[in-house]
């Protein structure tokens, strides 16, 4: 069995995942299992019980709270205003495509 280097980047709410200020090294068990280290859980408040959602970004793993990801995709849409409609956007898009050919 090779030993490939494995990153595990657990989000915070307040912070973006690429930040490094806490660095950890887990090794993946025979059933695949990672233990994350006491004093990252401490940080993160993280409980026996809680559900982490896991994501690959390219050669990366990326694991966070279901609450802290739809939090995430709610700050990215932050920026468009209450009265405009993308769905409407879109649509418009499609006709004008159509009614082009």
């Amino acid at each position: 069995m090779t030993n490939q280097g494995i990153e595990v980047w657990v989000a915070r709410e307040s912070h973006t995942w690429h930040d490094t200020a806490m660095n950890a090294t887990v090794v993946v068990g025979r059933q695949g299992r990672l233990v994350i280290p006491a004093d990252v859980r401490a940080e993160l408040g993280l409980v026996p019980g809680d559900r982490l959602h896991l994501s690959l970004a390219g050669k990366r793993l990326i694991l966070e709270r279901p609450d802290d990801a739809l939090a995430e995709l709610r700050r990215l849409g932050t920026p468009v205003p209450k009265g405009r409609s993308l769905v409407n956007e879109l649509l418009a898009e499609r006709r004008a495509a159509v009614s082009a050919e």
